[in-house]
This record gives C-alpha cells, structure tokens and sequence, in this order.
C-alpha cells in the first residue's frame, strides 16, 4: 500500500502519544467527517464554533484509520474503539506534520497572494504544470492558518509541483505560513484595496503580502506584476526579505514574463508573449482580459519551476473557468434563453471592476441587456461608501445595460447611476430573487458578484436550479 503517511512517521513528526492498535499507515488527511474518506486520519482541530472532538465518533463510522486528539480531551473520548494519536494541540500537531511533509518532499514549492486572483491563479497553475509532472495543490480556497497546513501535510511525495495560496484579513498572518510552506517561487499578483478596515492604506495591504518574500528558500524567486501601482514598493520589500532573484510579468516592457499581444473575444483570447526572451503564442479561453495577466505569471511558475514551457503553454488552452469566478451557465426563463455568468465568490473594487469589463465584453442576443447584480463589498472600513460609490465608472465604461444592488453598503451606487440603468435595491438576495427572474429577456447576459457575506452562490444555485435548460 503507497501510504500518504506511515503511523510511524505520523507519531514521530508530531510528537504524538499512540493509543491503541495503530493502522500501518493513513491514505489522506481530513478535518471533516462530512467529506472524509475511509482510511484517512481525521484531525479534531478545535475552531472559533466547532470543536472536531465532538465528531470523532462520526468519523470513526465514516472509516477514519485513527484520529488525531488533544490530551485533554482524552477522558471523554475513553469510550471509542478507534486507534489515537494524543497531542499537546491538535492545529500545532498539523502544522508539525506538514512541516515534516515539506522536509521530506523534493516538490518545486509555489505560493500565490494577491488581493485578486489568488484562487483563480492556483487553479490555473494546477492546469499548466500537470502538462510537466504530478501536481498537489489545495482543494477551494484552503488559504488560512488551518487551510495552509493542512495542504501541506497532504503533499504527496511523488508530487513534482505544489501549489499553495495563502490568503489573510490582518498584517502578520502570511508570515507563518510561507515560512512553514517555504516555496521556491512566490508570487503577487496584484494589491488592491480589499480589506481596507484593518490596514493604514494601500502601503499597508503591500507589505502584508510582501510577508510571503519572508519564506522563500535560499536563491528562490519572488514574482511580481510589473503593471501594479505599488510594484516599486513590492521590488524594495522583496529586495529587503532577502529575496536573491525577483523577476516580473506584466503587459510593460521589460517584464520578464510579457503579454506581447492579444486578440479578445467572449470565449477568450489568442495570446503572443515573450517568456525570458523567448516568443510563444497560445490560446486562453477564459473570458476576460485581466485573467491574461494572470496566465503571465503562471506561465512564469512554469518557466522558473522547470515544467516543459511548450507544454505549459499548450496547457492554457485548457484552462476552464471556477465556481464562482466566471463560470457560465445557459439556463432558460419561459422560452428565454439567458447566460449567468457566476462571479459569486467575493468582491472588492478591484475585482469588481474585472467582473464588469468582462461582463461589457460578453455577447449578448439581438434584443438581450448586459445586466449587473451587484452587493455589499466588505471590509472596506471608512472608505465603503466612497468606494461603492466609484464602481458607477467602471459600469458605464463597460456599457452595462442594467443594474440592480443587494445588500446595506452598496445602496449608495444607486444614486450615482443614470435612472434609465439602475433596476433597484434590495436588501437581500432572497428578495431580489423572483424580481430580478421576472426581468430576464431571451439574450440577456446577468453577471452576479458580491462579497461572501451576501451568500450570492446560494443566488446562483437557486437561479441555476429554477431557470435549467429544459428539455425540448
């Protein structure tokens, strides 16, 4: 049996305590008893509402090999027939495990921040270097103090790539987990005004991400967007973090990774670039101009990790977009066909302003609206209503046709649009559910996007569910 991890090593990595008749070894890791699979090691982290110990009897009946528990919670846990590995701390054991993971692994390590497109880029980069060599990256957006480590320790060690983002609210929280991720290339993809609430500025969201230059092993690379406004302040970070080799992408010349030329459509683009030197073209078919930049710099991972760079390339092509970040459904209103294009996953003026250039760039029926749904950007502190307000521009530049709001912060970018292109406020998604399925015409195209706090993917699911295609 090809192990994830041997008990052995499991015990010897997290300096753990055995109890009972320990399995030979565990297929896969998991901290959830509602996606766990038999024979994996479930890990009863305590969170903010959930204690994982109250589950392991679920996931002994969904065939956990043993479970991972912390020495106090041993006595409640004396009446289950499942073999145990007793720890100080259930998350400190984890981040122990996956820092043996790293250790033993001879992977090329990416790690991705950004204020925009991390998930998106992680995905891409799992698609491009899978033409190369076995990849491992994480499963949605597992990007936190629990989510790093817990890819980390799922790393295979037959894995030739691995892929981690890394995601934070505050300043301070990317540093631990690059130095436990310890990559060879790092990259940023961009720094926006998103979570303005916790930070002094800008400046201030720069040098939070430029933590992940901190982590980077000895004649590493840091990968940064030679177009952001703060790339100056990015180069003198990553020049401070020690970084020995930092390269760009970007549409700018002298990018090392450049986006030479591209010719857009509503499926997406051919593209001609120039990759340290070197002229290739391809053919990217996620909708959406921004996304190229972002293929910039997977094509860059590509580069500096060592995959096949023609492969790579090729492998664009194959690129399909993500739940929740540009996926399109063809559903049907009556006899109306109409396209819901999913920006779901959530929202700040920068990605917002992407979501809505994609949007004006969709093709819509004879008679069919470009038609924008819009909620709440949290997060923004005292720069929200300013911010709302200012998403008027990006909408009249992309030429939307209609525009409805949900939510409490976002009310204020009604009276900034033209009357005949503001649809209506509600102060909910279920309230606007029924209102905005009335309004949709044969050849419209409706674009959803807001913060997660608004629940806007149980919108889509619910729009998918009663507008599906039916049968003739």
């Amino acid at each position: 049996m090809n192990w994830l991890w041997e008990s052995d090593a499991m015990v010897a990595a997290m300096r753990a305590r055995p109890v009972g008749n320990l399995p030979e070894g565990v297929s896969g890791i998991s901290i959830d008893t509602r996606t766990l699979q038999e024979g994996d090691a479930y890990f009863a982290i305590r969170g903010d509402r959930v204690d994982g110990h109250d589950y392991v009897s679920a996931a002994m009946k969904a065939g956990a090999a043993l479970a991972v528990v912390a020495e106090e919670k041993l006595v409640a846990l004396g009446g289950l027939n499942i073999p145990l590995l007793v720890v100080r701390d259930v998350l400190k054991a984890m981040e122990l495990l996956a820092s043996a993971a790293r250790a033993r692994s001879k992977a090329r390590i990416v790690a991705v921040t950004g204020s925009v497109g991390k998930t998106t880029t992680k995905e891409m980069l799992r698609t491009v270097l899978a033409a190369s060599g076995a990849v491992h990256a994480s499963v949605a957006s597992f990007n936190n103090h629990w989510g790093v480590p817990l890819t980390l320790a799922r790393l295979p060690l037959e894995a030739r790539f691995g892929v981690f983002e890394i995601g934070m609210n505050h300043p301070g929280e990317i540093r631990p987990l690059t130095k436990l991720v310890r990559p060879h290339v790092a990259v940023i993809t961009n720094v926006a005004p998103v979570h303005l609430g916790a930070f002094d500025g800008v400046d201030g969201i720069a040098r939070a991400k430029a933590e992940i230059f901190e982590g980077v092993v000895a004649g590493g690379y840091g990968l940064i967007n030679h177009d952001d406004k703060r790339f100056r302040l990015l180069a003198r970070l990553a020049g401070e973090a020690g970084i020995e080799h930092l390269v760009t992408f970007g549409r700018k010349r002298g990018s090392d990774f450049r986006l030479k030329a591209s010719g857009e459509g509503e499926n997406g683009a051919g593209f001609s670039a120039v990759l340290r030197g070197d002229a290739v073209s391809g053919q990217f078919h996620l909708p959406g101009d921004h996304l190229l930049d972002n293929l910039m710099a997977v094509l860059g991972v590509a580069h500096l990790t060592g995959a096949n760079v023609e492969k790579s390339v090729a492998a664009a092509a194959t690129i399909g977009a993500v739940k929740g970040r540009g996926q399109r459904h063809g559903l049907q209103n009556g006899r109306a066909k109409f396209t819901l294009i999913d920006e779901s996953y959530n929202a700040n003026p920068a990605s917002m302003r992407a979501a809505l250039l994609t949007l004006g760039q969709a093709r819509t029926g004879s008679r069919g609206k470009r038609i924008a749904v819009l909620g709440d950007m949290l997060e923004l502190g005292t720069a929200s209503v300013k911010l709302h307000r200012e998403l008027a521009e990006p909408i009249g530049e992309a030429g939307i046709d209609r525009v409805y709001t949900i939510g409490t912060e976002i009310a204020v970018l009604g009276a900034a649009l033209d009357r005949k292109v503001f649809g209506g406020h509600f102060k909910t998604w279920q309230a606007a559910e029924k209102p905005l399925g009335e309004s949709l015409r044969a050849g419209d195209v409706i674009m959803l996007k807001a913060s997660n706090g608004l629940r806007f993917g149980d919108l889509v699911e619910a729009m998918t569910r009663n507008y599906s295609v039916k049968p003739d």
